[in-house]
């Protein structure tokens, strides 16, 4: 196995570690349009592109196999800080806001995806179904998803570009609306969400020399788990035994937010490296083959966005819901865990906790939406 280790894989984690370091050290605007995570897999595939170095089918197995044990174990790591009893805390109110948010772009993503049908022939469907998975949690579940669907990996850069851009408008837009809340309360007839309030969240402690040993061992004992319950379990045409794998890590790590070990501290730490370390890998099989075909999908996620937006609108003048529950809600889905806070915090300070929650929820939620996403744009994608 040593022998199969690719020699530029110390290369690759330091080109994963770079942006991640940057974008702490000196908060740069331009993180904030570029994630780090998409600049190292832009990085790394350039490099893979110039011939830097070459993945011969040895290589390549073995880091299928690595990234096959790596992704269930980071499902599990990024389940560890997810407290389903505080998010059921927050109330009919907010949960309806999400789960509509969710529906909004569930139909937003299939209209999409039949107007530019035309042009999405074969397996083009599938960047659009990854992307559904981070959309409603983060790049973690886009990964996931890719896995579990057998996505190429030059179709992953696809996903990321238009996940990156679509991002960053929909940030703006969200920001920027804050001034509008009293005229678009006025219109739906809901009442402002500023004073709402929730429980306080776990205390993050950083991670230390041991903690990276017992999270790293644990997280990788329950990918090797999983994977063995996976062979076990029934497979079809949709649900293979990768996807098993991905679903019941995710599981256990929602068992495991609810023990004393979800006080034991680095999990999300940890998480956030070797999310970044997996997509380096990644990376690194893949080339520009097909870029140009990301004009098309810009224009998918601009469509989805726009659609979305309309839809959550018109069901906030339908349900009441007030505009900084909405941007909340939209941005938990877009935008993630480290975005969300930021705008509630712009919003109300007393939203904060509210953000947090809401983007957890979607990373429980994200992988689960991206398979269903998957096999309903398959259906469609047949001739």
């Amino acid at each position: 196995m040593i022998q199969t280790v690719p020699p530029y894989l110390a290369l690759m984690l330091l080109c994963a570690g770079i942006f991640p370091a940057l974008e702490r050290r000196f908060a740069w605007p331009f993180f904030k349009v570029v994630p780090p995570i998409v600049l190292t897999y832009l990085l790394v595939t350039g490099l893979a592109a110039t011939g830097l170095w070459q993945v011969n089918e040895e290589i390549k197995s073995a880091q299928s196999s690595l990234i096959s044990r790596l992704v269930p174990a980071l499902l599990f790591l990024l389940m560890i800080n997810c407290d389903l009893r505080a998010i059921y805390r927050l109330g009919p109110r907010v949960l309806a806001v999400f789960f509509c948010t969710s529906l909004c772009l569930f139909i937003a993503f299939i209209a999409s995806f039949l107007l530019y049908r035309g042009w999405l022939t074969g397996d083009a469907w599938q960047p659009l179904a990854a992307l559904s998975g981070s959309w409603v949690g983060g790049s973690a579940n886009m990964v996931a998803v890719k896995q579990a669907i057998g996505m190429s990996d030059s179709l992953l850069a696809m996903s990321l570009l238009t996940d990156a851009l679509g991002y960053s408008l929909w940030v703006a837009v969200l920001f920027s609306a804050a001034p509008l809340a009293t005229a678009f309360n006025r219109w739906t007839g809901a009442q402002s969400s500023a004073e709402l309030s929730v429980s306080e969240l776990r205390d993050q402690a950083p991670a230390s020399g041991d903690s990276v040993l017992v999270w790293l061992g644990l997280a990788l004992f329950v990918a090797a788990g999983s994977a063995s319950l996976a062979s076990l379990l029934p497979t079809s045409s949709m649900i293979s035994a990768t996807t098993w794998t991905i679903l019941l890590a995710t599981g256990f790590g929602l068992v495991a937010a609810h023990t004393p070990l979800a006080r034991y501290p680095g999990a999300g730490s940890i998480s956030s490296a070797l999310l970044i370390a997996v997509v380096a890998v990644l990376a690194s099989q893949s080339n520009f083959e097909g870029i140009g075909d990301a004009p098309l999908y810009l224009l998918c996620g601009l469509t989805i966005i726009v659609l979305h937006a309309v839809l959550l609108v018109l069901a906030a003048r339908l349900f009441h819901f007030d505009l900084y529950l909405c941007g909340i809600a939209s941005l938990a889905h877009i935008g993630g865990v480290a975005a969300t806070p930021l705008l509630a915090a712009s919003y109300a300070r007393s939203l904060v906790p509210v953000g947090i929650l809401l983007a957890l929820l979607g990373y429980i939620l994200g992988t689960g939406f991206g398979l269903l996403m998957a096999s309903i744009l398959s259906r469609l994608a047949l001739p």
